[in-house]
């Protein structure tokens, strides 16, 4: 079994939301996981599934520049800046949580703002 990073996990996580890739995101959240942000809080995949799949469904394109990253042994923060339809920028700081097989047991992310 090949063990990825927190950060190659996180990464990954990332290009598949970017991509709208809904099953490959979903192959990464455990049966478990907490997803909080500052609109929502859910547990369990089926349910934080079906909010991802509502972000995907209301946005055209979704771009994300991974601005920094603090690793630890079962974390990560990403600072993120997200860019949506091309003109709405978010800037976000997930902490992901990963469970002892590597699936995503909890996503916080927490709402920011640019340096301008």
């Amino acid at each position: 079994m090949i063990v990825n990073s927190n950060k190659e996990l996180c990464l990954s996580y990332l290009r598949k939301y970017a991509n709208k890739d809904i099953k490959g995101v979903g192959e990464l959240f455990a049966d478990d996981i907490i997803l909080r942000d500052w609109k929502i809080r859910v547990i369990g995949k089926e349910i934080a599934l079906k909010e991802t799949r509502k972000n995907f469904e209301t946005v055209d394109s979704i771009e994300i520049d991974v601005l920094s990253t603090y690793e630890s042994e079962d974390s990560i923060a990403a600072e993120l800046k997200i860019t949506v339809d091309k003109t709405e920028e978010l800037f976000v700081i997930d902490v992901i949580t990963f469970n002892k097989d590597s699936k995503i047991a909890s996503i916080r992310a927490y709402l920011g703002r640019g340096d301008n």
